[in-house]
């Protein structure tokens, strides 16, 4: 999933939620859970394969996404405090891939990588493309809904 959505999400579990210890690890775990699902995100094989100089458009990419992102949730989130704490644990898990990819030789960050991708990404599944972007947009309509009743 892209990081709008799953920076949307995470803002709404903390904003119902509302306890801290309760929301944290359901934010960071409910990166994996749509990241299960089937999606279709942008590609930043520059950025994966360490082509850097190739990588602003990737970097660019990253950058308007975290920004819509964040932008949505100042806009909705009656409790902007939660909201961005929630979205933060949400998105934890990809700034753990990008470490991964900046340190290749640190054991955990390795780990948690093949988890990620290997594991949990749901790229080989065979989904028409409608369906991987149309779940995300849902996905964040509903999001946005409950954000806003929050």
């Amino acid at each position: 999933m892209i990081f709008t959505i799953h920076f949307l999400l995470g803002a709404v579990l903390a904003t119902k939620i509302k306890t801290i210890a309760l929301f944290v690890p359901l934010a960071f775990i409910s990166h994996y859970i749509l990241d299960a699902i089937p999606h279709k995100q942008y590609s930043l094989d520059n950025i994966f394969q360490k082509n850097w100089k190739n990588s602003f458009f990737d970097f660019l990419k990253i950058f308007l996404d975290v920004l819509l992102g964040i932008l949505l949730v100042f806009i909705l989130a009656q409790n902007l405090f939660l909201a961005l704490l929630g979205g933060i644990f949400a998105t934890l898990p990809d700034g753990f891939t990008f470490l991964s990819i900046i340190f290749q030789k640190n054991k955990i960050l390795k780990k948690h990588f093949n988890f990620h991708h290997k594991t949990i990404h749901s790229s080989n599944k065979k989904i028409s493309i409608f369906w991987r972007i149309f779940i995300q947009i849902l996905i964040g309509i509903l999001a946005i809904i409950f954000l806003r009743q929050s």
